[in-house]
């Protein structure tokens, strides 16, 4: 079995560095200008494994909804009908197994938009995996046909793109604004902002924000804040060289070295070292 991960921040184009995915098997696909607002990012995914070979990606959380179509095709073979799931927020790595030849979409909703695309709010949606149609029982169906009739993935991600487009055919409805302005302000802070200077900062109360970021974002602040600074101390990482822990536990908002230890623990599934270790390991073979 291989093991490898994959880290995708959202100033990356394909991937973070620290990933070990080859850069060959992704594509990123433009959004279009109506429904930017709505979605993050698209990208395909298209790998044959070797014969017998397993390969389990653990995939670092990054807190938003997306839609995943698992196309499954084999080589040459007849492709069956797709597969749309809804992922919901979670703060937990995924552990992905992988063989044969794997082909998907991936579309990543911006924060607070799975209640104007999808239907219900995140936090209907958190820590689940569920089938589209269980959200679109009569629609669904003619979007999985006309996906099947495509033969490109460019096409594949046409249709979606306009079926999603056309859930705002009655105008252009708002995500929710305090939400989505507080979450911005938590990412930028990189995590270090309580919460009450956070629902302060957009003028509401503490547990009025804990209800808006169940509601619309799918996760507390709490453990969004924890999230933004992990994201924020892979940032800083990414600067570094040779780190000292303990320098790096402070200045990304951690109490010490074995606080930065357990929340890589919890949030990515490896210390910091051996994260490090793998980004390096999967950096030397992709150059070799």
């Amino acid at each position: 079995m291989v093991q490898r991960q994959f880290v995708r921040l959202d100033e990356d184009a394909l991937h973070g560095p620290e990933s070990t995915v080859p850069s060959a098997a992704l594509r990123a696909y433009e959004v279009r200008s109506t429904l930017r607002p709505y979605l993050s990012n698209i990208l395909s995914y298209c790998e044959t494994f070797a014969p017998g070979q397993e390969v389990v990606e653990r995939v670092i959380p990054d807190g938003a909804v997306r839609l995943v179509v698992n196309l499954g095709a084999s080589p040459g073979g007849s492709a069956p009908l797709p597969v749309v799931l809804v992922l919901g927020p979670s703060a937990m790595p995924a552990l992905v197994s992988q063989r044969g030849h794997a082909h998907g979409l991936a579309i990543t909703l911006q924060p607070a938009a799975a209640e104007v695309l999808l239907g219900v709010p995140a936090g209907e949606l958190t820590g689940t995996v569920v089938p589209l149609d269980a959200l679109w029982p009569h629609d669904c169906d003619a979007l999985l046909s006309r996906l099947q009739q495509q033969t490109s993935d460019a096409a594949r991600i046409d249709v979606l793109q306009s079926e999603l487009a056309g859930r705002l055919r009655h105008g252009t409805p708002a995500v929710h604004r305090t939400a989505t302005h507080a979450l911005r302000l938590l990412i930028e802070a990189g995590g270090q902002v309580s919460v009450r200077d956070l629902a302060s900062a957009v003028g509401v109360g503490e547990r009025r924000l804990q209800q808006l970021f169940n509601t619309h974002i799918g996760l507390s602040p709490s453990v969004w804040r924890r999230l933004a600074r992990l994201h924020g101390c892979l940032r800083a990482l990414r600067r570094q060289t040779q780190p000292e822990w303990s320098d790096v536990a402070l200045e990304a908002g951690y109490y010490d070295q074995s606080h930065l230890i357990n929340e890589f623990r919890t949030l990515c599934g490896c210390t910091p070292t051996e994260f490090r270790r793998e980004a390096i390991s999967g950096s030397s073979k992709n150059a070799a």
